[in-house]
């Protein structure tokens, strides 16, 4: 990037953080068709929850799929979560685990914890206790038992 683009991106970011979501969007665009994760991956997060423009599931799912498929941690987790819960995309618990999985391996806390519990529960893969134990020692949640009560 140039230096006139850093301060455009720096200035789209900047909106996007002060909540002036339909400025940030016109700015982020751009950035976003020209391949950059982040900006592709803030869009995202403003067409799926329909911030300052009216809620856009299909561009939604475009761009954090788009982000996800460069490898970028944050929307391979928000697309993970598209999937588990079937919002802006069809329900699959399955490629839910195949996306919080790639996240994971990034160290993703958000995501390991979530393969912990899908493993505890059997949601989209077979239970798994000790596999549920594993991601959640990798989270960070040492003590915890899967499956113990109480």
């Amino acid at each position: 990037m140039t230096i006139e683009q850093d301060v455009d991106f720096a200035s789209a970011m900047a909106a996007f953080e002060a909540k002036h979501f339909a400025q940030a969007a016109q700015m982020l665009a751009p950035f976003a068709e020209a391949g950059n994760p982040e900006a592709q991956h803030r869009l995202a997060i403003i067409f799926q929850n329909g911030l300052g423009m009216a809620r856009n599931e299909a561009l939604a799912y475009k761009w954090m799929r788009a982000a996800a498929e460069q490898g970028y941690a944050l929307a391979q987790h928000g697309l993970g979560f598209m999937y588990l819960e079937g919002e802006c995309v069809e329900k699959n618990p399955e490629e839910a685990v195949r996306w919080f999985e790639k996240a994971a391996e990034q160290g993703l806390t958000g995501s390991l914890t979530t393969l912990a519990m899908m493993y505890e529960q059997g949601n989209g893969v077979p239970q798994d206790l000790e596999k549920a134990r594993e991601y959640y020692r990798r989270a960070g949640f040492e003590d915890y038992e899967p499956g113990a009560v109480g």
